[in-house]
């Protein structure tokens, strides 16, 4: 029985983390432009500029023409809210 509630109680907290890490996402594509600050990839006809630090991990050689997937995250970082127009 303390066996199951130790268990239970883990389970819990690794739960709790993940949601409070938030939903991740990808993109895949070829690298166009890499510095300590981001990343710009190419997704179709689109551009995609990522944001990067000193924690980012990276595995690999990370160069231009390199073929990518990052994982990212969005956060908000403010909002300001305004009241809604009345009719």
């Amino acid at each position: 029985m303390k066996k199951a509630l130790v268990l239970a109680c883990a389970l819990l907290f690794v739960a709790s983390v993940a949601f409070a890490a938030g939903k991740t996402y990808q993109v895949t594509g070829p690298v166009l432009e890499v510095n300590a600050n981001y990343i710009v990839v190419q997704k179709g006809k689109e551009k995609w500029e990522v944001a990067r630090d000193a924690s980012t991990k990276v595995t690999g050689d990370l160069k231009v023409g390199s073929k990518v997937t990052i994982e990212y995250t969005m956060k908000a970082v403010s909002v300001e809210a305004k009241e809604a127009k009345k009719k």
